[in-house]
């Protein structure tokens, strides 16, 4: 197995402080502070040892608004699931940091709303407020993290024990219908990008639909036009084409057209819990056929069926809102977030309503486990094999399960996996080197003359800083 050994530590790192428990006459080990896992003494001193190793890389993270603000600087072990502190702690290598943006539906007085004109313009404020916030974690820290803009920053920042930062975009509704975005996100630093979120966009059909903004399941059926031209100057670009949260129409359609390995950031499998959240069988198939990984993703209930007693309160719930039991349905798609045709007529208080009942009574499922969530990785390993697997956590977004609850916990992910047969050199592989070895092959077939440099160095671009508003420069990446 090929390690890259860590050269010096200079972010914070907690110590290696154990103890010790007895149990049946031989030592079993948990990390200080924490209760909720237990392995034996001689797993959780080989998980150490591999974090001290090898590179670990969290494939998809959110950043909350308020993130490497006033009393909640990104080097102070704040109330997020991610900072310096705890990844430091955790021996976290690096992690795509994530610059979304979505429509406010809740925001505002008698929320929810239909979206409106002013909520793209509202997300694309959130994409700025959070590339300024990842950006000025490397500048305002610069001897504990960087920008990783190639593999070789990567390891680079890695080796001189700086957390290293690859900046990702989810959901392309703030782009409107401008290509040139692409490159504008590029020219900034953006490695990874992901055409969909809840709804439908522009660009393509989501995985998860929204009747209350009006949408269709597989309106588009895949990707539109504008998504089609995405792909091809994606791959020119040599950014990473982020497959999650898409249709199955819309992935296939990427499939069919890409020339560069693609990525599902943070997704898990239907063939364990059946939504089309969920990659089912046919589409892991098709992103290993591109020589692409999928990211198996530590959200709860994409990784445990929901329990019958949780299913029953739905049901219940919906016989109240006059909608059909679930076992009449395809899928439980429908279980996991209000999405049935039907709402697509409701007044927005009904709306609101129903939604915040349904997520009070999922908010009650007990939460999955360390062990259900490599259970999916197992799935996946099995069905595409080891070398097109990773993982991610979507922490600050609903992500983390019992013993994995924020980036300090990584150590517990690789003692499961060594819980579960997995070899030193295959956890490597899951937790950075598929992710690296599908990096490098996306810039190495970047194929036009018109393609930025996708190098250590800043980019040029006429639109790279293009002041967001007057008061406030954009961070460019040579800042």
């Amino acid at each position: 197995m090929k390690f890259f050994p860590r050269i010096k530590i200079t972010y914070r790192r907690l110590g290696v402080a154990l103890l010790i428990v007895g149990a049946a006459g031989f030592g079993y080990v948990q990390w200080l502070g924490l209760d909720e896992v237990h392995y034996p003494r001689e797993v959780i001193t080989r998980a150490h040892a591999l974090h001290e190793q090898m590179l670990s890389f969290d494939g998809h993270l959110d950043i909350p608004l308020d993130f490497n603000t006033t009393g909640k600087e990104a080097n102070r072990d704040g109330p997020y699931q991610f900072d310096l502190a705890k990844a430091g702690g955790g021996r976290l290598s690096g992690a795509a940091l994530t610059i979304f943006g979505w429509p406010e539906m809740w925001e505002g007085p008698n929320a929810p709303h239909r979206p409106t004109p002013g909520m793209q313009e509202e997300a694309r404020h959130q994409q700025e407020i959070r590339y300024r916030s990842i950006t000025s974690i490397a500048k305002d820290f610069p001897n504990q993290a960087g920008i990783a803009y190639t593999p070789d920053d990567f390891r680079r920042l890695a080796s001189e024990g700086k957390f290293a930062i690859v900046m990702s975009l989810l959901n392309a509704y703030p782009m409107g219908q401008d290509l040139s975005e692409i490159d504008r996100w590029a020219a900034r630093g953006v490695r990874l990008l992901g055409f969909g979120y809840v709804g439908n966009n522009a660009w393509a059909d989501s995985s998860r639909p929204m009747p209350f903004f009006k949408d269709i399941p597989d309106e588009l059926g895949g990707l539109s036009p504008l998504g089609e031209q995405a792909v091809k100057r994606l791959n020119t670009l040599g950014v990473i084409i982020d497959v999650s949260q898409i249709s199955k129409a819309a992935l296939q359609e990427v499939v069919a057209l890409t020339k560069a390995p693609i990525v599902a950031s943070h997704s898990s499998v239907r063939g364990i819990v059946d939504i089309p959240r969920n990659l089912d069988d046919q589409e892991l198939a098709l992103i290993k056929s591109t020589g692409g990984i999928v990211q198996i993703v530590g959200f709860p209930t994409y990784l445990r069926p929901l329990s019958k007693g949780t299913l029953g309160k739905l049901n219940d719930l919906r016989k109240e809102f006059a909608l059909p039991p679930l076992e009449t349905l395809d899928n439980l798609a429908h279980a996991h977030m209000p999405g049935d045709p039907q709402i697509a007529a409701w007044p927005e208080s009904r709306f609101g309503e129903y939604a915040g009942r349904l997520y009070g009574i999922i908010d009650q499922e007990p939460t999955a486990t360390l062990p259900d969530f490599v259970n999916a990785i197992d799935y996946a390993v099995m069905k595409i094999g080891i070398d097109h697997v990773g993982i991610s956590s979507d922490f600050n977004d609903g992500g983390g399960v019992v013993g994995w609850r924020n980036v300090r916990d990584a150590r517990n992910v690789t003692a499961e996996l060594i819980q579960h047969g997995y070899s030193d050199a295959d956890i490597a592989k899951l937790w950075g080197g598929n992710f690296l070895r599908v990096w490098e092959e996306v810039q190495a077939l970047a194929n036009s003359p018109e393609a930025p440099a996708l190098s250590g160095q800043p980019i040029s671009h006429p639109d790279a800083t293009e002041a967001f508003s007057a008061d406030q420069p954009i961070l460019t990446q040579d800042e």
